[in-house]
């Protein structure tokens, strides 16, 4: 018995794919890790293609959650000398995840710690601390920092 691939399903990998390895590979911090992600996410949504009302809900619950436990046990981006990515790696594996679905991904806190199964004030507190960690590690300072400027 030959199986196919539902085409809806193909179509949805086609067209997402190139999206979610990039911000996968931002809070991974490592491409191998994020293409594994990446693949158990697609492999997950493909037994439950005829029951997920959201795909895109589903794939961001099964691509980040995991990270953020492994995060503690892996440096990110190890031989890299871009700074933006060294300022990301600065950053605990909450942060990071945070950091990324906020300003790439454009979420709402809200949608954040939907995503992260986290409370909304915990996203706000990691949201405010890699912020502040991200703007030091590229030598901006602290936000908080600046004086009245009269």
């Amino acid at each position: 018995m030959e199986k196919s691939v539902d085409p809806d399903f193909a179509s949805y990998v086609d067209a997402r794919q190139g999206r979610w390895l990039r911000t996968a590979y931002l809070v991974y911090g490592d491409l191998e890790r994020a293409e594994e992600a990446l693949l158990h996410a697609f492999t997950r949504l493909s037994l439950h293609w005829t029951k997920v009302d959201d795909p895109d809900a589903f794939v961001q619950r099964v691509l980040y959650q995991p990270a953020l436990v492994r995060w503690n046990r892996v440096r990110a981006f190890p031989d890299e000398d871009d700074p933006v990515k060294l300022a990301l790696a600065e950053l605990t594996g909450a942060q990071r995840a945070v950091f990324v679905l906020l300003h790439l991904e454009e979420l709402t806190e809200f949608e954040v710690a939907d995503v992260l199964n986290m409370s909304h004030t915990t996203v706000h507190g990691h949201g405010l601390a890699a912020f502040s960690r991200f703007r030091a590690a590229l030598g901006a300072g602290d936000w908080r920092d600046a004086g009245d400027p009269r």
